[in-house]
């Protein structure tokens, strides 16, 4: 469940709120690689405090804590947990923000990469080498000495009129 800006107000100290609001979409973009990285440190170094301290009251409800410390007094740990929890979230959008800066970088980097290297291969001249000699380097056919039982070209017409005269005979005999 997500908590309002409203919340994260309310939780939070102003000296606490001021970097988690920039955290928010219309200040997240406006802000730079190196303020990112500088913002994702705090934050983590803010849920990291809170975590611990939500772990020591845990420990201290379970009776686990040292005698003489001051997590051993019972209290109730649901406001650091929820502060814990806006700060996780706060992260989760700067985390996110700095890997879109990320990838956007590198695909820049990339696309450079692509270009230069296609600006190289066109200034290189074209090389078209000779095809060479394509025979195959099996043995060599034999012709059959025998020859195709082909029909010569001045025969094929003749013998289609052969045919037709032939027909022609038997089908005046039959009627």
């Amino acid at each position: 469940m997500s908590t309002s800006i409203a919340d994260e107000r309310r939780l939070l100290a102003a000296e606490e709120y001021e970097p988690v609001a920039r955290s928010h979409h219309p200040a997240l973009a406006s802000l730079t690689r190196e303020e990112l990285l500088d913002l994702v440190r705090w934050l983590r170094e803010q849920r990291g405090k809170h975590r611990r301290h939500v772990e020591r009251h845990r420990r201290a409800a379970r009776g686990k804590a040292e005698p003489g410390t001051p997590a051993a007094a019972p209290a109730g740990e649901r406001g650091m947990a929820a502060k814990k929890q806006v700060f996780a979230r706060a992260l989760k959008r700067v985390n996110a923000r700095l890997d879109g800066l990320l990838a956007a970088e590198k695909r820049a980097a990339m696309r450079a990469g692509h270009e230069a290297a296609l600006a190289r291969k066109r200034r290189q001249p074209r090389h078209h080498p000779s095809s060479g000699d394509n025979r195959p380097a099996g043995p060599s056919s034999i012709e059959n000495p025998k020859g195709a039982d082909i029909v010569q070209g001045s025969v094929i017409g003749s013998i289609s009129e052969a045919n037709r005269e032939a027909q022609a005979r038997r089908d005046n005999r039959e009627s």
